[in-house]
């Protein structure tokens, strides 16, 4: 009799992400003197894409990204400075996220909700991608 091995190949390839939709946060941030006086809200949209290799483990949470964690670090971070520029914003955002070593990529996406006349809101989108 003849035993046949089958070579183990994985079925699915999953991409994992985390995502934090609109979250509004009053935050002191502009280049304007009128900006520097007072807060301003600001529309936080987060994906984060996280290993796919690393299964999700109850009793490990560092398997996954905690968004309220996140959420609360963001908070915490944008009350204690006043940020000149959203692409300033959005680096120490990145540096946060990226703390996490399962953390692959970050889309982020800042924009001021109040500032311009006659729009809904301006902003910036930003990508950044950890070095494989």
């Amino acid at each position: 009799m003849k035993i046949i091995k089958f070579k183990d190949k994985k079925k699915f390839k999953y991409i994992r992400k985390v995502n934090i939709k609109n979250l509004i946060l009053k935050i002191s941030i502009g280049l304007h003197d009128f900006e520097k006086r007072k807060k301003q809200r600001v529309r936080f949209n987060i994906n984060i894409s996280t290993n796919s290799n690393i299964k999700p483990d109850n009793n490990n949470l560092s398997s996954i990204v905690d968004y309220e964690d996140t959420i609360n670090k963001i908070t915490y971070l944008t009350k204690g400075k006043h940020h000149e520029l959203l692409e300033d914003l959005a680096e120490n955002i990145f540096n946060l996220i990226f703390k996490n070593k399962i953390v692959n990529k970050v889309n982020l996406k800042l924009e001021k909700l109040d500032i311009i006349k006659n729009t809904e809101s301006v902003g910036i989108e930003v990508s950044k991608k950890r070095d494989e």
